[in-house]
């Protein structure tokens, strides 16, 4: 396991998770614009296509040098998972409050130190745990059971969170010996080449209005990525894991902005308990060292 992270580090790692979090509650707003018109199919192949075109420039600048990587199959294996996790959360989009939607989506991070002590060894402290479970809490206020959180859509949210936290713990051992922009460029070529499939069948011309909205989804998407590849390079997936949920906050902030959904009092509750789960995440990183608790 690699050393600790500086206090420093673990900062700046909150930093560019909290503004991948911000780029990708905006993302979230493209896609639900776009999805009023357009299939999900279309939606997942021009974010990742997109996200193709932003690399040309670094393959013409840096030539096969860029691209070159002995961790292929790891690659595939984070463009395989997060290919999925993105067709189940952006269905969530479509269907589902915006906040919701980044509920289900954003509950990764109670996967994450699992999968990180299972998959990376990473430890396992209390406190990483507590934040875990005090940010389920905060997602179960929000989801709101009694309203149908074992529905369809739910269980395809629920279901493209558990992807997305094995995406995230993989970008985590892959920052280990691959750049960010290499991570995020491959994600976007085996995507590409998996989500072009079903495009043979639902292709048509787009609007002007479409496009842009496609178009900014993808750009957004990427550009959080790149932030959220260099989070996890800075600081273990299971310390920072819980700053992900500062998306939710996003989201609800937009619903209410653009579409009025007000949150309810439960609603509310879960917000704050969420971010209380943020907060704990600063002093993990002193708790792990004193190496009590670790399962």
């Amino acid at each position: 396991m690699d050393a600790q992270p500086t206090n420093r580090n673990l900062m700046m790692a909150i930093g560019c998770l909290t503004l991948s979090a911000l780029l990708f509650s905006v993302m979230g707003i493209c896609i639900r614009y776009a999805s009023h018109t357009v299939d999900n199919y279309t939606i997942v192949f021009f974010r990742n296509v997109v996200g193709l075109i932003l690399f040309l420039p670094f393959i013409f600048k840096q030539g096969t040098q860029f691209v070159k990587t002995e961790k292929l199959w790891m690659h595939t294996w984070r463009s395989i998972v997060g290919l999925a996790a993105m067709y189940g959360f952006f269905y969530a989009i479509a269907h589902l409050k915006l906040s919701n939607a980044m509920v289900f989506t954003y509950s990764s991070p109670i996967f994450i130190p699992l999968i990180a002590w299972l998959f990376l060894k990473e430890k396992i402290t209390t406190a990483m745990l507590c934040a875990a479970g005090l940010g389920f809490i905060g997602v179960f206020c929000v989801a709101k059971p009694d309203q149908g959180l074992l529905n369809w859509i739910s269980i395809v949210g629920i279901s493209s969170s558990l992807l997305a936290s094995m995406a995230f713990v993989t970008v985590r051992a892959l920052t280990q010996t691959e750049p960010p922009e290499r991570i995020v460029f491959y994600f976007c070529f085996i995507g590409s080449l998996l989500s072009v499939i079903p495009m043979f069948w639902v292709w048509r011309p787009y609007h002007l209005q479409e496009l842009l909205f496609l178009i900014g989804a993808g750009v957004l998407a990427n550009v959080s990525q790149i932030f959220m590849s260099h989070a996890y390079r800075l600081a273990p997936a299971g310390q920072i894991a819980p700053v992900n949920y500062i998306a939710i906050i996003f989201a609800g902030l937009w619903g209410f902005l653009l579409w009025n959904e007000v949150p309810d009092l439960y609603s509310l509750i879960g917000f704050c308990i969420i971010l209380s789960a943020i907060f704990l995440c600063s002093p993990l990183i002193k708790r792990s060292k004193s190496k009590k608790s670790v399962l």
